[in-house]
Order: structure tokens, then sequence, then C-alpha cells
């Protein structure tokens, strides 16, 4: 059965059209005489998108019983046994109810293709793996529904359904996406101007960059092997030298001519960089290419030519920079073609460009050391010195005239053996010795030392030359061997270390116990101020030629290392060990501060708070009532009825001011000395907002309500009870007469918002963040209209419930509060509001 095809509806944002374009493809096919069934749409209330579905087959859903909520789920089986040619099915990204035979929709997708069943569905570009943290950035809201990358790569067709954010902002004010409770929050936040365009163009590079994957695939299925200059890619090659910035700038104004160029800058090395310290203008070179837009690269090979053309060939680059060669005359002359020469011939259709710069040339002479072990070295002494006595007897009694060749060779075989076993010296050694135990016993005059011929001193020559080739040969593989050991095993220890600290243990305990075991030391101590915090140690390994090391960390912490003496290799390593230690005292030493700081800040505001309380507040009611209560003891003034009931009223709302000031000043303290008790649990929003309207005494008339049905958000229910009480109590003051405040309740994400909004007189924008000062009313005060220490507690009592408050304008005019928390623990409690964040 041949495997059904995927057809994806890619949008960057819910509301572009992908369901309708979806749907009117189906629709084509259909008329064109095409078995079609629509297996899933969400229509979320749009009138037109339910047209669409009405004119094509609908599949009915699966229903999935999840804890008493009733979830409507994609019928795969249904599906298949219907057997249609296509199947449509909305959003890709969907996560399956409990209990479902498959997580996820694209796995139910993969089921159909699998029974020959052709696919159109939708995903938005928020719910792509490798982009999720990027949307989350970009928007502040985090997508828990995600759809792995290579399952959307391996896509037969990826259409891209676009519209320009203005354009869906508006369609969104018309109604045209969310019903009307949801248009001002979807606008003020997901749907900001600033975060369609962004997603938009993450979009546009997405699809881009599997266009371009698509035309390699294109280009080696079809063996095309031109370049195809499809977009200008500039690489530079970086050798660690002073002339790097020369190039890496040349090849950013090469690339910026391009207008949509791309910059890469490379650099190959003999060697993985970690048993020789890196180069540091290497290191900022990279920065430099960096901050240009570029991407480094670093590349191991010792055929740099070669290595250098296939990575610009594997990165389809139009254009290569490199510098023009260092290499003296004389160099040049002896050493063959230089780099710049085989790039050349090597680099087909890529246009290189070879820049001057000004560094020297030079000439450097090869440092020499022993790379072999000198057990291999005795053991090539020893093969020397037994195999060439035995070779001499076992050829002797068979020498003549004729076989002088044969005897040659022997010996060079010999001289070839102790060569690849030991290296250079006991080649030399080798080579003399063969070459006079041949003139001795078999090159006439026998048993005697002379040269008779000058094709004798020849022969000698060749043994000599023959040796000291083969011996550079060997050094070489034993040198290139014993480095990839060493890189091999720093690298094991570096990634053990990484991962240790990254995978959560503690840092300082991890790395000294990887740098005893790194080393095979005996003990290893991290004091801090005479005290020792960390050690790791291994008795066994203790040694009379054991050396101590002390290494200053700073800030009074020292490093003991006390084992073997250290080689200069072993150094480099320790230096990251040396750095990743200092590096986590540094992170422990901020993060105590953070936390000692935190307290005493917020202190240090509350204070302030309650400074301004007593010098501002505190006496205007108290003045009032004292006021009061002499007139209607003074005996000086005549009083009627009702003057004296003006003056109870008077110093009875007076009281009530103060006994509301000294609640709120309570509860400021609390919040001060850290007692405010806030216990978090799962809350209904409707139960709150009802307490909330018993305690102001508002009725049907007074507030108008837009509630979510069965939101549930994370929240302390008499704290979230106050703050509500309090945004309310200012949106009553400043509604005008016949315009009551609106109290709606929606869902963004895993986020409960709640918006109070009023078309009062607003706030101007510049002013919005003095709202939240205490006692700041930014009106006229009397003695009945508050303290202006509300909005202040009611940031403090969300803050404190992990929430936020934000003021916004009001479309037509006025204010509205965003208070915005945490949505329930238990996904399965609020699965509206996972619906509604998918989508917004």
């Amino acid at each position: 059965m041949t495997r059904g095809l995927l057809r994806v509806f890619l949008g960057a944002a819910p509301g572009v059209g992908k369901t309708v374009a979806m749907l009117e493809e189906g629709r084509r096919l259909r008329d064109e005489g095409v078995d079609v069934v629509v297996a899933l749409v969400e229509t979320h209330g749009r009138r037109a998108t339910a047209a669409l579905v009405d004119e094509l087959e609908l599949i009915p859903r699966r229903r999935v019983e999840h804890r008493g909520v009733a979830l409507d789920e994609l019928d795969v089986d249904a599906v298949i046994a219907r057997a249609p040619a296509v199947a449509l099915v909305d959003e890709l990204a969907h996560t399956n109810a409990p209990g479902s035979a498959e997580e996820k929709r694209w796995e139910d997708v993969d089921r159909l293709r699998d029974a020959g069943i052709d696919v159109l569905t939708t995903v938005n570009i928020q719910h792509i793996a490798s982009l999720n943290d990027v949307v989350e950035r970009i928007t502040g809201v985090a997508q828990r529904e995600t759809i792995p990358d290579d399952v959307l790569r391996a896509a037969d067709r990826i259409e891209l359904v676009d519209i320009a954010p203005q354009a869906l902002r508006e369609r969104l004010g018309a109604g045209l996406v969310y019903p009307a409770e949801r248009i001002d929050a979807a606008l003020g936040n997901y749907f900001r101007l600033g975060n369609l365009t962004a997603l938009r163009e993450l979009a546009l590079l997405w699809l881009a960059d599997e266009v371009e994957d698509a035309l390699r695939r294109y280009r080696r299925e079809q063996g095309i092997d031109a370049m195809w200059e499809s977009r200008e890619r500039v690489v530079v090659a970086l050798t660690g030298g002073d002339e790097g910035e020369t190039l890496i700038r040349r090849a950013a104004r090469i690339t910026a001519r391009s207008g949509a160029g791309e910059l890469t800058a490379v650099h190959v090395g003999d060697s993985d960089g970690l048993a020789a310290r890196p180069s540091p203008a290497l290191a900022a070179q990279r920065a430099l290419v960096e901050s240009l837009g570029g991407s480094f690269h670093e590349l191991v090979s010792t055929d740099v030519p070669t290595a250098l053309i296939e990575f610009a060939r594997s990165v389809d680059a139009t254009q290569l920079v490199i510098g023009v060669s260092r290499r003296s005359r004389w160099a040049a002359l002896l050493g063959g073609p230089s780099v710049s020469q085989a790039i050349i011939r090597l680099s087909g259709d890529i246009d290189v460009h070879i820049v001057s710069h000004g560094a020297a040339p030079t000439l450097r002479l090869p440092v020499v050391r022993r790379a072999l072990s000198r057990r291999r070295l005795a053991l090539a002494f020893l093969v020397l010195g037994v195999g060439l006595p035995a070779l001499t007897a076992l050829l002797a009694p068979f020498r003549s005239p004729e076989s002088i060749v044969t005897d040659v060779l022997a010996f060079q075989l010999l001289v070839v053996v102790v060569t690849v076993i030991g290296g250079i010296v006991p080649a030399l050694a080798g080579a003399l010795s063969a070459g006079l135990v041949l003139n001795y016993f078999f090159i006439e005059p026998l048993y005697g030392l002379s040269i008779a011929s000058p094709r004798d001193i020849a022969a000698i020559g060749i043994f000599v030359v023959v040796a000291v080739l083969v011996s550079i040969i060997v050094d070489q593989a034993a040198r290139r061997a014993a480095a990839a050991r060493r890189s091999a095993a720093e690298s094991a220890t570096l990634v053990s270390v990484a991962g240790s600290v990254i995978s959560g243990a503690d840092a300082l305990d991890t790395l000294v116990h990887r740098l005893r075991e790194a080393f095979g030391l005996t003990s290893v101590i991290l004091s801090q101020r005479g005290d020792v915090t960390h050690s790791a140690r291994d008795a066994s390994l203790a040694d009379d030629r054991d050396v101590e090391t002390r290494i200053p960390l700073g800030e009074g912490s020292t490093l003991y290392l006390r084992g073997p003496a250290l080689t200069s290799s072993d150094r480099t390593i320790l230096g990251a060990f040396v750095s990743q230690l200092a590096l986590a005292l540094l992170q422990r030493r901020l993060a105590g501060e953070a936390d000692a700081a935190r307290p005493i800040a917020e202190a240090d505001r509350l204070r302030s708070a309650l400074l301004a309380a007593v010098g501002h507040d505190l006496r205007r009611p108290l003045a009032a009532a004292t006021a009061s209560v002499t007139a209607l003891r003074s005996g000086q003034v005549a009083l009627d009825d009702a003057d004296r009931s003006e003056l109870l009223a008077t110093a009875e709302a007076s009281l009530l001011s103060l006994t509301e000031l000294v609640t709120d000043l309570l509860d400021v303290s609390r919040l001060q000395a850290g007692t405010l008790g806030v216990v978090l649990a799962d809350v209904a929003v409707d139960s709150v907002i009802v307490d909330a309207l018993d305690e102001l005494g508002a009725g049907p008339d007074d507030v108008r309500l837009q509630l979510g049905e069965g939101v549930v958000m994370r929240a302390d229910a008499a704290l979230a009870q106050r703050v509500v009480v309090n945004l309310l109590a200012n949106a009553l003051r400043f509604s005008p007469e016949g315009s009551p405040p609106l109290l709606s309740v929606s869902t963004i994400g895993d986020r409960v918002q709640l918006r109070v909004v009023d078309h009062g007189p607003g706030v101007p924008a510049e002013r919005r963040e003095e709202v939240f000062a205490p006692f700041q009313r930014l009106t006229d005060t009397d003695n009945a209209t508050g303290l202006g220490l509300g909005l202040a507690l009611s940031q403090g009592f969300t803050a404190a419930m992990g929430g936020t408050i934000d003021p916004e304008d009001t479309p037509g005019g006025g204010l509205t509060m965003v208070v915005e928390l945490a949505a329930a623990s238990d996904p399965t409690d609020a699965d509206g509001a996972r619906e509604d964040g998918a989508e917004a």
C-alpha cells in the first residue's frame, strides 16, 4: 500500500486563514471528483469556517471521558474504515486527551497516512519545537503543544498562509477571529503589532530554510554538482593570525553588497584545540564575526585546502575569501604549491578572493620532540641487536656475487622494521650498522672495511635516507595518535564536567571530584577563607614524589592540589577546571547577595509606604472626625437636627476611612515582615468575583460581567477577592452614569486574565506607573474617595500570588486594569483555558 501524502498549511499566528485555506482546497478537490472527508476541524465559533465544513462530509468525533469531563477527539479508526482519498485534520500539534491510543495528533495523522490516506492539516509557527523558545521570548506565552521539526520537514508540501499583521489585527477587531469578550485581551497581548511582525518574519525564515533544504535534496537526487546561486554565501578562511580581522571585514563588505547574503567564518586546525592554548586572536575574530551577524565554525583536518573547499560546498558558498600566503619565497620554492594555490585549483565554480594584508612572511623551523615511548625505543634496539647478527649468520653461508642484491634487500628490510618500531634514533643506528655489516661480510674484499667503489658509499647513503624517511612518517603518525588520544581524553573530561554541572549536581563538589579523577591526584582541597569547604582524596595514590600546587581563586578562596607533577598540556585542562570553579564560586556569592538584598529592598519600599501613610492620609480622617466631634460638643454654636446628622455622618465616614487605612497599613506591615499568609490553591474565578460583588453591594446594573465557563486560576482566594474589590471600587467610582464598568475573564496560554474596564477619564500614559504608588489618586481627594493605598496593595497582593497588574487604555476612552495570574496547576481543571491558550 502506498503511504499517504502530507500537505501542511503553515501560519504565523491564529486567524491568518489556515483552516479556511485547507477547507477551500478540500472543496476544490471534491469538485474534481476526489473523495474528501473532514476528519476534524476546529471552527472556534467562526461562521465562515463552519459554513465551509458543512459543504463537506464530516466524520463524527470520538468522545473521551476524563475526570468527568467529556472531550471530543479525532476518530482515527472511523476515518480508516471510511477509507477516503483525502482527510482534512486541523491543528496538527494538538495533544490528545489522556487515554487516547496516541499522545499527539500528528501521530494520529501518521496512522492515517500508513493506511494510504492523504492528509491536509494546519499548524502555527509557535508550535514548531525548535522555535518554541523564540516565540516565548517574543510573545511572553509558553506553548505547551509542540510538534518535532522532523515531522513537519518530512511533509510532502508546506504552504504558507500569509496575511499582513495590521490586516490580521483588523480581522480580529471585526470579530472574525475571536468572540467579542476576548478581543481586547488578544489585541493587548499576543496580537500586538510587534509580536505579529516578528512571528511573520520567523515563519518566512523557517520556510525559506525548508525551501533551501528542498533545493539541496533536489540537486543531490539529480546529481547536480554545479552551484545554483539562489543566495550569496561568503565564506572567509581564518588561520588564527593577526590578518583575520582584515579578511573578516572585507568578507562582510562583500556580503553587504549582495543584499541578503550570509557570512560564514571557518578555521581549519590540525588538532581539536584542547591540548593547545586557544589563539587569543582567533577568539577575538570569532566575536567580530558574530557581531557582524555571521557564524563561526572550526574544522579538524591535516589537508587544509580540501577541508576548506568541502566545507564551502556543504554550505553552498558562492564566494571564498582567503589571505595571501605568508610564506617566504624560499619556503614557496622548497615547499611546492601554497595553500592558496591548492584552494584555487580545487575551488571549481566558487569565486576565490585573495586579500593582501600586512602580516610578514615567515619561515618556521620544525621543533623536534620525542613522540615514541621509551619502551618502543628499547624494543627497536633489541630487535636491531638480535636481528643483525641473526640475519648475518643466516645469509653468510649462501653469499655469492649473484646474491648481493638479495642480501642488501634483506638488511634494508631489517632497517625498515627497526625504524617502524623505534623511530629515527634506532633507524640511523640500524642503517649505519647494516651498511658496515654488509661491507664486512658480503662485499669483496671480505672481512675488512673498505670502500672499493663509489657504489658502496651510495648503498650506505640509501640505507640512511630510507631509514630517515620512514622514521619521519612513523614519528608523525605516533604524534597524531598520541594527540588524538589526549584530545579524546580531554574532551571526555570536559564533557563529563559540563554534564554533571548542568544536570543539577552541586557544581563545586562535582568539579573538585572530577579534577582529582582526571589527573590521578592524591587530594584536591577547596578552601574558602581558611575553611575547607570541599575536598576529594584517595590515599591509595599517595607517593613520596607527590608535589603540592596552590592555586588562588580570588576572594579568599584557594585550591590545593597534591599528586604527580602536571605537564604543560595538563595545565591547559587544569585552567578550564579553575575557570569553572571560579565561576561557580562567583555565582554562589552573587546568588547569596541577591537573596540577602531582596528582603531588604522590599522592606525599604514598604517602610517608605508606611511613612507616607502616617505623614499624609492618617491626619486627614483624624482631623475631620475631631472637628465633627468638637462641633457637636461645643455649646457656643446652635445646631439643628440636620446639622447634627451631617456632623455625625462626617465623623462616621472619617472613622470608617481611618479603619480602612489602619487595615491597609497592617497588610503593608505583614508584607514588610514577610508574614502575609499566602496560600495558593486552584480557585474558581467566578466564586471570587461573586464574593467581591457581594462585598461591594454591586448588582447586575452596576457591573457588566463576561466570565469564561469553568475557568480556574492558581491564587489565594482571600487576596484575590481583595484585589477584585479594589479594582472594581475604582472603576465604579470613575465610570460615568449609564456606562457601568465591565469585568471580563479570559485565558492566554497558561495564564488567566481578569480585565476591569471603565469608560471614565482614564490616566495619561506617562503617569501610568504613578497609579500604583501609595496614596496617589491622580485626582482631588475628599474624605470619602478612599485612601490611595488600594492599588498599591492590589499590586503587592498580586505579586505575592505570582501575578501582575498592568493598566491599559480602554478603546473609546477610559482605563482597563489587567490582572494576570497563573492558570490551574492541573491542566484538566482548566481545559477551556488550555484550548484558548493554544490559539491566543
